[in-house]
């Protein structure tokens, strides 16, 4: 789970909240016509951008901003050293038995790549093109977000449009005058609360996401080569390492 991710939200609404409810109360932000106006249209304009199919799957990689398992460039340099060391030892057919115990299937993949004995150019096409998907599923799901960030305060002005000519059009009626301005005033309210608390802090924090997991796969991908074409252990390690900012490669040698 990422904690950030639930702080994040908790505190940013949390904090909206109580200075709604420390001024006029809540019961005056909660008006079922604007939210209707702001979500009804944020969805339907991106389903009209988007097909189907890509709209569903953004609910799916939008668990990644809170339910995420980070895989550790550490772990993966320590993972590929020891997998060089056993090929240097007892052959790379050898680590056909080695990967059975890793829930890494793209790390499985590649050495069981350069376990078939696939040439180093062959196995750097395969990942390089697994790595380009992944970078496009990701980059989808945060589009999709980003979009909803800003159809939610058109939308938001469009509801303010609504109000403001039921308004005008009912001056002669005071009791009208009210129920007019909230829809107006509500809507506004409601598509910058959906695109600045959520969909673009959604969208921001799947991009983060994509651009880790995507180095973890880089790192794995030429550990995978050095391994294929019999690097010496220890230049895999400090191969591998170069992908770590200074401060984590002295935080692994400790």
């Amino acid at each position: 789970m990422d904690i950030a991710s639930i702080l994040g939200i908790v505190t940013a609404f949390g904090l909206v909240g109580y200075g709604i409810a420390a001024g006029v109360g809540i019961g005056a932000f909660i008006d079922g016509q604007s939210l209707a106006i702001v979500l009804g249209g944020t969805v339907g304009a991106t389903l009209i951008n988007y097909p189907l199919a890509q709209f569903l799957s953004a609910g799916k990689v939008a668990k990644t901003a809170f339910l995420f398992k980070a895989i550790s460039a550490q772990d993966i340099i320590q993972k590929m050293t020891e997998f060089s060391n056993r090929a240097r030892r007892e052959g790379i057919l050898a680590l056909e038995e080695a990967i059975g115990d890793t829930d890494n299937p793209f790390l499985k993949t590649g050495i069981q790549l350069a376990v078939d004995g696939e040439d180093p150019q062959s196995i750097e096409s395969i990942l390089d093109t697994e790595i380009a998907w992944l970078k496009d599923r990701h980059r989808l799901g945060a589009e999709i977000f980003t979009t909803m960030g800003g159809f939610a305060p058109a939308l938001g002005l469009i509801g303010t449009l609504i109000g403001l000519v039921g308004m005008l059009q009912n001056m002669s009626d005071p009791s009208t005058i009210g129920p007019s301005m909230a829809v107006a005033l509500l809507t506004t309210f409601y598509g910058a609360l959906f695109a600045n608390l959520i969909f673009n802090p959604i969208a921001g924090k799947l991009r983060t996401r994509s651009s880790e997991e995507v180095l973890v796969w880089e790192l794995t991908r030429e550990g995978v080569l050095a391994i294929s074409a019999g690097d010496n252990p220890r230049m895999v390690e400090q191969k591998l390492n170069a992908f770590l900012a200074p401060k984590l490669r002295q935080a692994e040698k400790e």
